[in-house]
């Protein structure tokens, strides 16, 4: 009985400790109108670990789906793809997930993305775990690079 709960108390510690190695900044979420049926989070992410870790999966119960996406060009067409694999997170590197790029994508949304409320979002590392974020939606911030986030798509296209 004391191997086993020394064992949890051991998982636990380990997973707290390789959360502690993920940081999130500059996050926010935002939807194209009040009665979209969909939107996406953006945000950087830093690992700031010795090892390498990968973005593999996000969730949250503001949409029936919550997948990661990025944008791929094709015969002169911005599609906006799954990303299955997820991101790779290199040691000490940040990644941007942001406008016209990589994105935590919510399909099906359950409620409306209102400026100024937050939205949980659970993000999934490979080697870090569960790492838990407040997402604030800010529906005025404009795109860094003037390429707009076509959010009001349905569930099936995928396409800018």
């Amino acid at each position: 009985m004391k191997q086993l709960l020394l064992a949890a108390a051991l998982a636990c510690v380990t997973a707290t400790m390789a959360q502690a190695d993920i940081n999130i900044k500059d996050a926010y979420a935002r939807a194209s109108t009040p009665t979209a049926k969909s939107g996406a989070a953006f945000m950087m992410i830093t690992n700031t670990s010795d090892q390498a870790d990968r973005l593999i999966g996000a969730s949250s119960d503001v949409a029936k789906r919550v997948e990661l996406h990025t944008h791929i060009e094709k015969d002169g067409v911005m599609n906006m793809v799954h990303i299955e694999e997820g991101f790779a997170l290199e040691a000490g590197e940040t990644i941007a997930l942001e406008r016209g790029g990589k994105h935590v994508m919510f399909m099906g949304l359950t409620q409306s993305f209102d400026d100024g409320a937050q939205v949980p979002v659970t993000l999934t590392f490979e080697k870090a775990g569960n790492v838990e974020v407040m997402v604030p939606v800010d529906l005025k911030r404009q795109p860094k690079h003037g390429m707009a986030h076509g959010a009001n798509h349905g569930e099936g296209d995928h396409t800018n």
